[in-house]
């Protein structure tokens, strides 16, 4: 089932920062030539998402005209989530993870019960997951939920029976930020949303980061493996010898798309065309930064053309004088992420027939 959608916007776009060159795209390009497709985006609904792996690549490119939508369109006034509840159970700290899907939650007019620190739960006390897990059928509509430990959904979801978005579990994956990176991509670049035309260009991948331990940079690239008949190659720049970990390599070497690994950012940067970065992995009890050696800023030789990604928070690996070149998609990949967050929330709790003008 596709279907038409005049978004008949009452929200202007924002304007990138006054005397700014970052790269701010248009979210239009992404719908006003193409069908919305409800039947795909139908199939979130009632369901949980856990890792990157769940996706297809139509449901990602369908989240994200969704999202499109959403950010030209003032959403609130139709109340599409009028009646849901959702926890924000945050085991372990957040900043943009935990407000956006808040926001994002709020202004469909849904309810949020906010657990904003783990120490505030039964948890404390010794309470399992497992129990938590049963004492929120009681409470909600649907969990989110970061955790310090990779293995806490398969806890909570002993019991769970509402849907769970995973928000980060310990070195896991986060798959709603991944839906947030390639939402700026499609921005960026609307033919990627597209079966690839013979002999058109593809892009050159960069990752600084360690996919293995890094959940960001590991979601990321398992949503790019659904993109690979528009990459070139994927060149992952660490400073540890193996940064994929079995899993992740075996994903890569069954797509089928070209690798390599390095510890010298200075000798593909000026290749990449698209450079993902992060700069923390969390190690099951604590944090690990990137080696400032990998540190990108206004005078590294990037590529003509080429973006930065970044899920933030930041450290010094991203300098500040980037934030006002062409090079930063950073500011517009967290931007999106409430519009990206909003189209999933609507699929996954059944409200998607709440979309003003659909016909």
């Amino acid at each position: 089932m596709a279907t038409e959608f005049d978004p008949n916007p009452t929200t202007p776009f924002l304007e990138p920062p006054f005397d700014s060159a970052a790269t701010h795209p248009e979210p239009g390009g992404l719908f006003e030539n193409s069908l919305l497709d409800l039947k795909c985006l139908g199939e979130f609904e009632g369901k949980s998402i856990l890792s990157a792996r769940d996706f297809t690549f139509t449901q990602v490119t369908e989240i994200a005209k969704l999202a499109a939508l959403l950010e030209k369109l003032e959403i609130t006034h139709y109340h599409p989530l009028d009646g849901k509840i959702a926890v924000t159970a945050f085991f372990e700290a957040s900043t943009r993870t935990r407000t956006s899907f808040e926001s994002a939650m709020l202004r469909l007019d849904g309810k949020i019960i906010s657990i904003p620190d783990g120490g505030l739960t039964g948890q404390a006390k010794g309470e399992s997951l497992q129990d938590i897990g049963e004492m929120f059928n009681a409470y909600c509509d649907l969990v989110i939920m970061r955790h310090t430990d990779t293995d806490s959904l398969e806890r909570i979801l002993e019991n769970l029976r509402v849907p769970l978005i995973n928000a980060g579990n310990g070195s896991g994956e986060h798959p709603t930020q991944a839906l947030a990176d390639w939402y700026a991509l499609l921005k960026w670049k609307p033919e990627l949303a597209e079966p690839k035309p013979e002999g058109a260009p593809k892009l050159h991948l960069g990752i600084l980061g360690t996919p293995g331990s890094m959940r960001a940079v590991k979601s990321f690239l398992l949503t790019a493996l659904l993109f690979k008949d528009h990459i070139a190659g994927v060149t992952v720049i660490s400073e540890m010898a193996d940064p994929f970990g079995e899993d992740v390599a075996r994903d890569v070497t069954d797509a089928g798309i070209y690798y390599e690994v390095s510890n010298d950012v200075r000798e593909f940067l000026p290749r990449l065309d698209v450079i993902y970065m992060n700069s923390i992995a969390f190690l099951g009890d604590s944090y690990r930064t990137l080696d400032s050696r990998y540190k990108l800023d206004a005078e590294s030789s990037l590529k003509e053309g080429a973006v930065i990604l970044h899920p933030l928070a930041r450290l010094d690996e991203l300098d500040t004088s980037l934030d006002k070149t062409s090079h930063n998609l950073y500011f517009s990949q967290a931007h999106g992420a409430v519009f990206v967050r909003q189209a999933l929330l609507m699929a996954v709790l059944g409200r998607l027939d709440r979309l003003p003008q659909l016909s």
